[in-house]
C-alpha cells in the first residue's frame, strides 16, 4: 500500500480496517546472499539501498531486539552537514542531500525539519575557527553565515549575553541544518526495504561468525545457522563485540552518551542551537519538549545509561546559555552507547576476511549519516569498492596513520571528540 492523503481519507471512513502492517515478520531462510547484522538505522538505510540502487534482495537484516530499539530511537534527532575536514566534509553533504528527499523516496513521512542550526562561539579565536569552517563548507557547496553578536541576537533573543565567563561574540548559521523524528526515519526504512523483498528478522542474536579459508561462510544465530556470502556489522557501539567473533580487534571504544527531555511546552526555540564552550546542544521537538544533551561519560562502558556528574554537567550548561528552561520540568533522560573511533571519523570498509564488511566509529554523529552511510555501505558491499563520499574512511588508516580526520584538533584519543 503506497501511503497518501487519499488513504488517509478512505481509511478513515471504512473503520481504518484495510491498513496492512508496514513490514513483515519471517522466518529466517537458510541461506542469503547478504546479512547485515543490526536493525537500526543504519542497517535499515544500507538494506533499503541494496535493493533499491543494486536490485539485491536476498538480503536479511538481524536484530537481537526490535527495530530501531538502539542508538537510532534515542538520540538528539540532529542533521546537518556544517563538517570541515576532506572526507567528513564530503559525506555529510551528500548525506544532507539524501535527507532533503528521504521523506518523498519512502512513502514515509521522516518529519525532516530544516530549522537551521546555530553554532556559538565565545572568544576571537573560536570566531577565526567558525569562520574557517564556514568557508569550507560554502566550498563544498553546502550553506553558512557568520553571524556577529547582534545577528543572533535577533535570531535568538532568549539566550544569556551578559554572561562574563562565556560572552556569546557571534554563531555560524547553517539554514540547512535540523533535526527529523528518529522512530520515523527507522521505521520508514524499514518499510521500504521489506517492500522491496528484504527480510527484517528481529529477535534474532548473532552469537558467531563463520569463517573457512579466510573467507565468510555463515553466521549462528539464536534462531539457528544461516549460509551467507557476504556480511556487514552495522551494530554501533556493539561493533568491537560482534567483530570479535570473527577473531577482528577493532580500534573502537564504547563510550554512553547522554540525552535528555522535558515536558511539553509551548514553541520556544525554533533552531537547533549549540553552546561552543559547555558542549550543550538543544532543539525543541514537534511534541513540544526541549531535546538536549551535551558530552559523552568519557569512560569506557555497555551500560545504556549515564551518570550523575556528566548530568549535572550537562545542565549547568543548560542554564548558563538560557536560563529560562530552568523552569521546565525533567521529563525523562537516556543513554546510547557510542562508538567511539580514534580521530572521530567513522570506518566504512572491507575487512581482511574476504565477505566481511566494517560500518562502525560514528561517534557524535550516527544518526544524521543514516541515509548516507546507508547508501555508501550499500555500494561497498554491492560493488566491492568504496563510495567516492566515503572514500576516506578506510580501517587501515588507524595502523599506517595516513588520512587521520579529527575535526576538533583534539589528537587520537576516543573520548575527547
Amino acid at each position: 500500500m503506497r501511503y497518501s492523503g487519499w488513504q488517509v481519507l478512505a481509511q478513515g471512513l471504512t473503520g481504518n480496517r484495510g491498513w496492512h502492517p508496514a513490514w513483515r515478520s519471517p522466518d529466517p531462510r537458510p541461506d542469503y546472499d547478504i546479512v547485515l547484522i543490526g536493525g537500526g538505522g543504519h542497517g535499515l538505510a544500507t538494506a533499503f539501498y541494496l535493493a533499491k540502487e543494486h536490485g539485491l534482495t536476498n538480503v536479511a537484516v538481524l536484530e537481537k531486539g526490535y527495530l530501531g530499539g538502539g542508538n537510532v530511537g534515542r538520540n538528539t534527532t540532529i542533521v546537518r552537514a556544517n563538517y570541515m575536514l576532506p572526507g567528513n566534509s564530503e559525506f555529510y553533504s551528500h548525506s544532507l542531500k539524501l535527507w532533503e528527499k528521504l521523506s518523498g523516496e519512502l512513502n514515509y513521512n521522516v518529519m525532516h525539519s530544516q530549522r537551521g542550526i546555530i553554532n556559538l562561539f565565545h572568544s576571537d579565536g573560536q570566531r577565526d575557527a567558525y569562520a574557517r569552517r564556514g568557508n569550507a563548507m560554502i566550498n563544498q557547496g553546502d550553506d553558512a553565515i557568520l553571524l556577529d553578536r547582534e545577528g543572533v541576537r535577533q535570531i535568538l533573543p532568549y539566550l544569556n549575553f551578559d554572561q562574563t565567563r562565556f560572552p556569546i561574540y557571534g554563531g555560524l548559521w547553517h539554514k540547512r541544518g535540523g533535526t527529523a523524528r528518529h522512530d520515523a526515519v527507522a521505521w520508514g526504512y524499514a518499510r521500504g526495504a521489506d517492500r522491496r523483498g528484504v527480510d527484517l528478522i528481529q529477535n534474532c542474536e548473532v552469537t558467531g561468525i563463520d569463517i573457512e579459508a579466510g573467507r565468510v561462510r555463515g553466521v549462528q544465530t539464536t534462531r539457528g545457522a544461516i549460509r551467507v556470502k557476504k556480511v556487514g556489522i552495522v551494530v554501533a557501539g556493539r561493533s568491537s563485540q560482534v567483530a570479535a567473533m570473527a577473531g577482528l580487534r577493532l580500534p573502537i571504544e564504547s563510550h554512553i552518551l547522554q540525552a535528555f527531555v522535558t515536558e511539553g511546552l509551548k514553541p520556544a526555540i525554533d533552531h537547533v542551537v549549540t553552546y561552543g564552550m559547555g558542549h550543550f546542544y538543544i532543539s525543541q521537538s514537534d511534541k513540544g519538549g526541549l531535546v538536549f544533551g551535551g558530552d559523552l561519560d568519557f569512560y569506557a562502558s555497555y551500560a545504556a545509561r549515564g551518570n550523575l556528574p556528566m548530568a549535572e554537567h550537562v545542565m549547568e550548561a543548560g542554564m548558563t546559555l538560557m536560563p529560562m528552561i530552568g523552569k521546565a520540568k525533567l521529563l525523562r533522560s537516556w543513554g546510547g552507547i557510542m562508538d567511539m573511533s580514534p580521530d572521530g571519523s567513522p570506518i566504512i570498509d572491507k575487512t581482511g576476511i574476504e565477505g566481511l564488511y566494517l560500518n562502525c566509529g560514528w561517534c557524535y554523529g550516527g544518526f544524521k549519516a543514516v541515509p548516507g552511510s546507508g547508501y555508501s555501505f550499500a555500494h561497498l558491499i554491492a560493488q566491492d569498492r568504496p563510495h567516492a563520499p566515503a572514500a576516506r574512511f578506510r580501517l587501515d588508516r588507524f595502523a599506517t596513520g595516513h588520512g587521520l580526520m579529527d575535526e576538533e584538533g583534539t589528537g587520537s584519543q576516543h573520548n575527547l571528540h
